[in-house]
């Protein structure tokens, strides 16, 4: 499968996965933890089977090390998701999401001590000024949303301000993540899909804490609206469909990403999910007609300006035409 096809799944899987994500949190706004559960139980066994093959196939990389990065992986899964039941908006949830270029060097230069040249400097302050912009923006929405009752619309935005610490919080164990695993990478090997496999599956009993709003959301689900499927002739509650189609979107997308990263560079791979994130982005807003104002697209502008700054996009192209342009600098790892 070739960078062309695994573009393609990247595209079709993420941004359709987007699209039932948000069908799913419009209709029942907590139903995350379902979500997710979901998720992890449909990739772990697939991994179980294709890549453990059925527990036969020992680790590369230890077992202990997978806790640590698997505990990590949950925590910022679960956070993302349950942020959504904090007045956070689609838009900025995926906005704020695509500020991990920060957080990855904030804690490059504190914990393995790189430096970077100035444009890539230059290229995380246009991302943190365009989440700043969106997210004042937003924070004047719940105001307004809520003016009615002066002690309500204090309870919004401190309910909305609880919601954007947990993505930050969600943003920087991400990045941690990050960093944790180039370090086995280093050590052991790439073992990509490995750890696909292993990160979905540990934290399966994990959601044993999460089993009563999980079963929860399982009877809200059932309790939806039939339809008609047409091939098989079954009638299914159609929270169950959105829900299967998430899951299937979400395993494609993942897909799509480790394919990348084996056959392209990392430059290549951080632009396609850039531009898959700004597609998405155009057509959530579009499609679901959120409240996005001047300056929300603004923001949005310049965060995905700073983020094509940072993978030295212009340099590429450059290149790839033959021209001299500007000597790029070597990446320090």
């Amino acid at each position: 499968m070739g960078p062309v096809f695994a573009t393609v799944l990247v595209f079709v899987g993420c941004c359709s996965n987007v699209v039932s994500l948000e069908l799913l949190v419009r209709e029942f706004p907590g139903c995350g933890n379902i979500v997710t559960f979901a998720q992890f139980l449909f990739i772990a066994l697939e991994g179980f089977i294709f890549e453990a093959n059925f527990g036969r196939k020992k680790p590369a990389i230890p077992i202990s090390n997978y806790v640590i990065m698997v505990t990590m992986f949950f925590t910022v899964s679960v956070i993302n998701n349950y942020a959504l039941n904090f007045n956070i908006a689609m838009p900025l949830h995926m906005i704020f999401r695509s500020g991990s270029l920060i957080a990855n060097m904030i804690l490059g230069i504190i914990i393995l001590k790189k430096r970077y040249s100035a444009s890539k400097y230059l290229s995380i302050a246009l991302v943190s000024a365009g989440i700043f912009i969106c997210t004042i923006m937003s924070a004047k929405q719940v105001n307004v949303a809520n003016e009615g009752s002066e002690e309500q619309g204090f309870y919004a935005f401190m309910h909305w301000l609880i919601g954007i610490a947990m993505l930050t919080f969600a943003l920087l164990m991400s990045a941690r993540m990050g960093i944790f695993q180039e370090t086995l990478y280093k050590q052991y090997g790439k073992h990509s899909k490995e750890a696909l496999f292993y990160n979905h599956c540990l934290p399966l009993p994990g959601f044993l804490i999460l089993s009563t709003n999980i079963y929860k959301h399982c009877v809200h689900f059932s309790q939806s609206t039939p339809v008609m499927v047409p091939v098989v002739g079954l009638t299914v509650p159609i929270m169950w469909i959105y829900l299967f189609i998430n899951v299937i979107t979400q395993y494609v997308c993942i897909r799509g990403v480790f394919i990348l990263t084996t056959e392209c560079t990392s430059l290549t791979v951080t632009l396609v999910v850039t531009l898959r994130k700004f597609l998405s982005l155009i057509f959530s807003i579009l499609y679901f007609q959120n409240p996005f104002t001047t300056w929300h697209w603004v923001g949005t502008a310049v965060v995905f300006l700073g983020t094509l700054l940072y993978t030295e996009v212009w340099s590429s192209v450059q290149a790839a035409l033959g021209r001299p342009g500007i000597k790029e600098q070597k990446k320090l790892e």
